[in-house]
């Protein structure tokens, strides 16, 4: 049974809130584990500074809190996708230094402003745009992303160096951060990593004495080479792999859960869930737990009757009373079918709850059965989640 069934949890409720210990689905979010993490890629990085990725609302784990602990643990930089995360932010991490990946577009710079945001600034329209925009209100610090072989965000090289000799840029114009982005990070053995890292260390050598960042938390663990001044650590501080087995070194940050509405049996034979895909070997005991696609656990995970299953044959499983339990034909919007018929039948019943990612079952084990990575499983994780935290030491 999940480790958190008998533990008692001290809340309070808005009006209409179902409490932890009764929500059908429920997430608990180990701050101390995130904490945990970030301090180990802060080991890892050496001399170089740490900050913290906590775009996508915090990975899925909720900006507020996590941005808080983090800050709270010293994290000093924090990157964003958009203004709006960073000034949510700006309410948890004061004093922090906050960077916002997609940079200033018109009708945002009052966001950044009032907000003391560091827009990254990525092409020759938002440069025109930012300097426009500083013209009116003043000095203000930036970052400038170079594209050094991903072609996805950055200015390219060839536009970099120029910008560093432009004679006519404004003179008040001084970025505080020049940084890329690894394409193959998560393949140490991708001559990719290497060409990068000359790219990079050309272009960054035309901005004498500005701070340099080229790591996520792939690239950290490259070694020191790709370090610089300051790395960027993400998914990494959510117990995630950034480069095979690279999570045995750090801590699971959430525990996802879904209580079990009702235990069946089903003879050999019979079928299971839509498309009737799924058909039973034997006298089977299932258990049906209240959690779907529409909270984020994807219809891929189902045990058949998804084209993945075509490739891949096992799907997904859930974890109870110590046992790894397959699901059962398709994931459908609100609930997804356990067999558990090898779980001996006094070890769970009704209210009980399953592990569906957690201490038990990897994130990117789940990840990997579903089709994907663990970015995009945690992130997807739903809002019908009752969410509980545990407070870092």
């Amino acid at each position: 049974m999940s480790d958190f069934s008998n533990e008692p949890v001290e809340e309070t409720l808005a009006e209409g809130e179902i409490p932890f210990e009764a929500a059908a689905a429920r997430l608990t979010i180990d701050l101390g584990a995130i904490v945990s993490n970030w301090k180990t890629m802060r080991a890892l990085s050496g001399r170089a500074r740490t900050a913290a990725v906590v775009k996508a609302d915090g990975y899925g784990l909720g900006i507020e809190d996590v941005g808080e602990a983090l800050y709270g643990a010293g994290a000093a930089d924090f990157f964003v996708a958009v203004p709006e995360e960073g000034a949510t932010l700006r309410r948890f991490a004061p004093d922090a230094r906050i960077f916002v990946l997609s940079g200033m577009w018109p009708g945002t710079e009052e966001v950044f402003f009032e907000n003391d945001l560091v827009p990254v600034l990525a092409s020759s329209e938002q440069l025109s745009f930012f300097f426009a925009a500083v013209a009116e209100f003043g000095d203000y610090p930036c970052a400038l992303q170079i594209d050094t072989g991903f072609n996805r965000l950055g200015l390219t090289v060839e536009e970099a160096l120029a910008l560093a000799g432009d004679v006519s840029r404004p003179a008040s114009f001084e970025p505080v951060l020049i940084l890329s982005h690894l394409a193959c990070g998560d393949d140490p053995a991708s001559p990719m990593n290497k060409a990068q890292l000359e790219w990079f260390r050309i272009a960054a050598s035309a901005f004498e004495g500005v701070e340099t960042s080229l790591s996520a938390s792939a690239g950290i663990f490259l070694g020191s080479d790709y370090h610089f001044d300051l790395t960027r650590p993400g998914i990494a501080l959510y117990g995630g792999d950034s480069q095979a087995g690279t999570s045995k070194r750090l801590r699971p940050a959430a525990t996802a859960e879904a209580r079990i509405v009702q235990i069946r049996e089903a003879r050999a034979g019979t079928t299971v869930s839509y498309g009737a895909t799924c058909k039973l070997g034997r006298d089977s005991r299932l258990a049906i737990a209240a959690s779907g696609y529409a909270d984020g656990y994807h219809r891929s995970l189902s045990g058949s009757g998804v084209p993945l299953r075509d490739a891949v044959s096992a799907g997904g499983y859930g974890s109870v009373a110590g046992y790894k339990v397959p699901i059962a034909g398709r994931i459908t919007m609100d609930m997804t079918v356990y067999d558990v018929t090898d779980v001996p039948e006094g070890a769970i019943r009704v209210g009980d709850y399953i592990e569906l990612i957690g201490p038990n079952l990897p994130l990117d084990e789940a990840a990997a059965a579903a089709g994907t990575i663990g970015y995009e499983l945690l992130t997807a994780l739903g809002l019908r989640y009752r969410r509980r935290y545990i407070q870092p030491d």
